[in-house]
């Protein structure tokens, strides 16, 4: 008795390959779960960070020129710069503030901060 070769799974939304097992795709995040026509809202949060917005929003208000901010997301070499520059003097601060409250800036995995 011979056995079929297993079936190849592909990705929803971007065709790549995916093991059987996986949830998400590993190539854009999108959520095998949830039905294609539902797409973009289930992907933002598959690639979210478990990072808080708010909490970063926080920390680069009150803490920004010394790096409280990156440190948290896990950008330690910036964080480091930032403490020793003073967040560039304050224009990276600003920079960091406007991306954060945005919903562009990532953390130290390349995730977006999305969640508040």
């Amino acid at each position: 008795m011979t056995s079929a070769a297993p079936v190849p799974v592909y990705c929803q939304k971007c065709g790549s390959s995916m093991d059987r097992e996986d949830r998400f795709c590993r190539k854009c995040g999108y959520d095998s779960n949830v039905p294609l026509s539902v797409g973009p809202p289930a992907v933002a949060i598959a690639n979210a960070s478990d990072k808080r917005r708010v909490i970063a929003t926080l920390l680069c208000i009150l803490l920004g020129p010394f790096g409280a901010h990156r440190f948290y997301v896990g950008k330690i070499g910036t964080g480091i710069l930032w403490l020793i520059t003073l967040g560039f003097l304050g224009i990276g601060v600003i920079v960091d503030l406007i991306f954060i409250i945005a919903g562009e800036f990532r953390d130290s995995e390349g995730r977006k901060l999305i969640i508040w």
